[in-house]
């Protein structure tokens, strides 16, 4: 597949040099010596080139999937900077660049297929900060644990029970909702509701960043952990705001890393969550009664302090080279979708193999399915010709959205690493009218 982005990427050498710069003294850890350090250095580049194939497409609305385009591509490029400046006192900063376009402008799939593109116009690549934070430790206990040197993390020898408070700006999901076998599209899946729980509608901008709080109490095998945050001022907006019982993120989740203590020669993680979020939301009901016989539209139903509630849960199995996952979201689904996808209520299940059972330690084959659905407002909301952000076909024939995704992750060198991938979607966006689709992928990733 041909790569689009190489004028683009021409164009920013000096902002990738000043990334490569930064983290040109990241070192890769040592299990032959452990040193304590204050600061950690690390840097990543991605580049995905995604196509599709010709499928059946009757009709075409403003936020269909296309059935013929050219093949798209995206490329982001991050430095994980990290320092300690006091004990049990940490400070991340992440400037990341980002540019590319999307399939079909970054709509008409709601597990829509590539995790590192943003629902954003302008392909340059532009800079920006993804995080900036600093978090405060309180230990629990004097016992202590080595952590080794990765990236936003500092090689250290670091209490295994804490309390921590953590301001700023990040990603919510560095935080939540994580499935070590699912949970990284630069690294793992490409869909988007392989990322996360894709019923969690969570609060970020644009390119998927929020600021606030995360307070967790973490102890050796288990976690609780709560969020407070900003949210966009409109849907899918590159503006964040803080309103008390208005427009805000609230998310509270417990975590288990070893649920099961009887699977000989495995280990079962847990997560569970709970989320409700206030913004300035459209109500589908109010807006179809709005309509009357014409198409609705959400934004005329829009007010402060609309709600979006909802749970998610994951198990992840770890057993020898073989990894497993199941994962379930729900949301109430009676206002539009704000932040994330247009996703009410997602299963996904998948299983990962280690190189090793062909002698290729550091590589590893993967297949997962997805099943995505909506909420009955949702469905009449869409069927009525209305859209949202990301989906909306002019009409719908409904259907839950299913996919399946297979890549096969090929370490070319040690920080260097090739991905074909293949999704296969039916009833994209909902609607049995259109589709099947065939989606390819190719990714080139590096890391320092």
């Amino acid at each position: 597949m041909k790569f689009e982005q190489h004028k683009l990427i021409q164009r920013k050498q000096p902002i990738l040099c000043v990334l490569l710069f930064l983290t040109y003294f990241a070192k890769a850890q040592d299990d032959s010596s452990f040193k304590e350090r204050k600061f950690s250095y690390h840097f990543q580049t991605t580049v995905i080139s995604q196509g599709t194939n010709r499928f059946k497409s009757p009709y075409v609305g403003d936020n269909s999937f296309l059935p013929t385009e050219p093949t798209r591509s995206s490329i982001t490029a991050t430095a994980f900077l990290a320092y300690k400046p006091a004990r049990n006192t940490y400070i991340v900063f992440n400037p990341e660049i980002a540019g590319g376009r999307g399939l079909s402008a970054t709509t008409g799939m709601a597990g829509f297929p590539n995790g590192e593109i943003y629902r954003i116009g302008d392909p340059k690549l532009q800079p920006f900060i993804a995080r900036l934070y600093i978090e405060k430790r309180f230990p629990l206990s004097n016992i202590k644990a080595k952590v080794w040197d990765e990236a936003n993390q500092i090689q250290e020898k670091a209490n295994e029970a804490y309390f921590s408070v953590l301001v700023g700006k990040f990603s919510i999901t560095d935080f939540f909702d994580d499935l070590p076998t699912s949970n990284d599209p630069r690294t793992q899946y490409l869909n988007w509701a392989l990322m996360g729980s894709g019923a969690w509608d969570y609060p970020a901008n644009t390119r998927g960043y929020t600021m606030g709080a995360v307070f967790q109490y973490i102890q050796k095998t288990w976690a609780l952990k709560a969020a407070i945050t900003t949210v966009p001022t409109e849907a899918n907006g590159p503006t964040l705001q803080f309103k008390p019982g208005k427009a805000m993120g609230t998310v509270i989740e417990y975590s288990h890393e070893n649920i099961f203590n009887n699977l000989k020669g495995g280990k079962t993680s847990l997560h569970a969550g709970i989320f409700y979020n206030n913004a300035r939301m459209g109500n589908y009901n109010q807006s179809i009664k709005n309509a009357g016989s014409t198409i609705p539209d959400i934004t005329d139903s829009r007010k402060y302090g609309r709600v979006k509630a909802g749970i998610y849960a994951g198990l992840n199995t770890d057993y020898s080279h073989i990894h497993h996952f199941l994962n379930a979201s729900w949301s109430d689904g009676k206002n539009e979708t704000w932040a994330f996808t247009e996703i009410d209520r997602s299963i996904t299940a998948g299983i990962q193999f280690d190189g090793y059972y062909w002698k290729r330690n550091n590589d590893k084959f993967a297949i997962a399915f997805i099943a995505n659905g909506l909420s009955e407002p949702h469905r009449k909301y869409l069927a009525a010709g209305g859209i949202g952000f990301m989906v909306g076909d002019g009409k719908l024939n409904y259907a839950p959205e299913q996919i399946f995704e297979a890549y096969y992750f090929f370490q070319v060198y040690k920080g260097i690493s090739l991905t074909p991938d293949y999704q296969f979607a039916i009833n994209p966006a909902y609607n049995k009218d259109r589709g099947p689709a065939n989606i390819y992928a190719i990714r080139l990733h590096i890391e320092l």
